[in-house]
């Protein structure tokens, strides 16, 4: 096993701040810039002039052609008590800006945004003689690798793992040149995304004498408790858990108050620090920022997650204004940070749902006839292309106690790659079956390696 490189200077501060005391992210970006009501010349400048399309919307350009207003905003959420400010990079990746057809543009985008907070970041950290820190913001993309566009189409990927891994690994360049202090891929609503962003920094981190810390922020999209994707919180921290994150939490999507269970699930499992940034409660169009929680709120709120124990970093998320950090920052710093729970040997690995199992349980057991060396029912299946049928086998084995799928396609007549990545993905499409582990099975590094490309899970 190799040795994990050391953290930086400015990482090891990180960590000894987080372990004095509970540290302060910022608040929203996007609802903020919204409130300065731009129009399309204010997202152009003369590298930009003749961009296609309209660009307004487009935020993270403002950190090129507008820079006095993303500094302002930066400023506004360290002078109300931030510890740690996010650079304008939510969309910074070759996926996102293709929507404006400005995928050339990323690394100038990327490197001005980090270049821009580090100022703003170095200048308060001067006049306020206290640490302030840059977190490299790292959106989810808005495409997913674990789930179809198309619904007559379960098996198609409007993305892959590869063309994320090469996204996030040139924005992750272009946001450390530009002098992040850590990197934080936020918003993740598709753990296969972020498994894809997180082998990127790794293997960035190779290249590297020094490792950044790197802080996870995961979005429950509703009170059912999961991700777009469908993982349970504790599925998702059991998919990568293996990197070893300073800091994993929650953020978006839901007010602090609807939180509360998930944020609760997050910090009885994870043993790293936890963290939360809260929507500034539901979306309201009709309010001065979109939503309608006041700071008052937002500040207790959070605050009794402090209270709770269960928290070592707060801030916030859409609709929070400087007001709401400074609230949250009154609230909050009365209260120690959380203790960080100690992890029990186990194995951890999960489908949609946590499956663990601890020395002494009784056996697990793995369901062995998607296996086309082992039966030759599911073989002919695949031979004669018979998807569903094959589906039907497996959904049998997980409604008959499998805990984990074996799923091997290693037959010399058969394409192993393709035939695992479509059949993967097609469970990948079945609730039923994916809430359990796969365990992929081949004598072959390349059909292991196209399987874990497409399982979100810990296989």
């Amino acid at each position: 096993m190799k040795t994990p490189k050391p953290l930086t200077a400015k990482g090891l501060k990180l960590a000894q701040l987080l372990e004095d005391r509970i540290v302060f992210l910022d608040g929203a970006m996007g609802t903020m810039i919204q409130q300065y009501e731009l129009n399309e010349a204010d997202f152009r400048n003369a590298s930009l002039a003749d961009a296609p399309g309209f660009l307004k919307g487009n935020n993270d350009l403002l950190s090129i052609t507008r820079p006095d207003i993303i500094e302002a905003i930066h400023r506004s959420f360290l002078k109300a008590g931030a510890d740690i400010i996010e650079t304008n990079t939510f969309s910074g990746t070759t996926i996102a800006q293709a929507d404006y057809e400005l995928e050339s543009h990323v690394r100038e985008i990327n490197l001005q945004s980090a270049r821009l907070a580090r100022r703003v970041a170095d200048e308060v950290a001067a006049q306020e003689n206290r640490l302030t820190f840059v977190a490299g913001a790292i959106g989810p993309t808005n495409r997913t690798c674990s789930m179809s566009p198309d619904v007559n189409r379960p098996e198609y990927r409007a993305t892959s793992y590869d063309e994320l891994y090469e996204a996030y690994y040139e924005q992750v360049v272009a946001l450390v040149e530009g002098g992040v202090d850590l990197l934080l891929p936020e918003t993740v609503f598709d753990t296969l995304n972020l498994k894809a962003c997180l082998h990127a920094i790794e293997d960035f981190f190779e290249t590297q004498e020094e490792r950044l810390p790197v802080i996870i922020s995961v979005t429950i999209t509703d009170q059912s408790g999961r991700t777009l994707s469908g993982q349970t919180v504790e599925a998702c921290w059991n998919s990568i858990r293996h990197v070893r994150p300073l800091c994993v939490g929650l953020n978006c999507a839901l007010g602090a108050d609807l939180m509360r269970p998930f944020l609760q699930e997050l910090s009885r499992v994870a043993d790293c620090y936890v963290h939360v940034y809260p929507n500034a409660g539901l979306p309201n169009p009709l309010a001065a920022t979109g939503y309608d929680e006041t700071p008052d709120h937002t500040g207790s709120a959070v605050g009794d997650f402090a209270k709770q124990g269960l928290v070592n970093l707060v801030g916030g998320c859409c609709g929070t204004t400087p007001d709401h950090i400074r609230a949250v920052v009154h609230e909050v710093s009365k209260f120690p940070p959380r203790t960080c729970p100690k992890s029990l040997p186990r194995l951890r690995l999960s489908g949609l749902e946590a499956f663990n199992l601890a020395i002494g349980d009784s056996f697990a057991i793995v369901g062995e006839r998607t296996n086309v060396t082992g039966s030759p029912r599911f073989k002919k299946m695949i031979q004669s292309e018979d998807w569903d049928g094959a589906l039907a086998v497996a959904t049998q084995q997980v409604e008959n106690g499998a805990n984990i799928i074996d799923i091997n396609f290693d037959e010399g007549l058969l394409d192993s790659e393709a035939c695992m990545t479509k059949f993967l993905n097609l469970v990948a499409s079945e609730p039923a079956i994916a809430r359990v582990p796969i365990m992929i099975d081949s004598s072959r590094w390349s059909v292991i390696e196209a399987g874990l490309k497409c399982a979100q899970g810990k296989c």
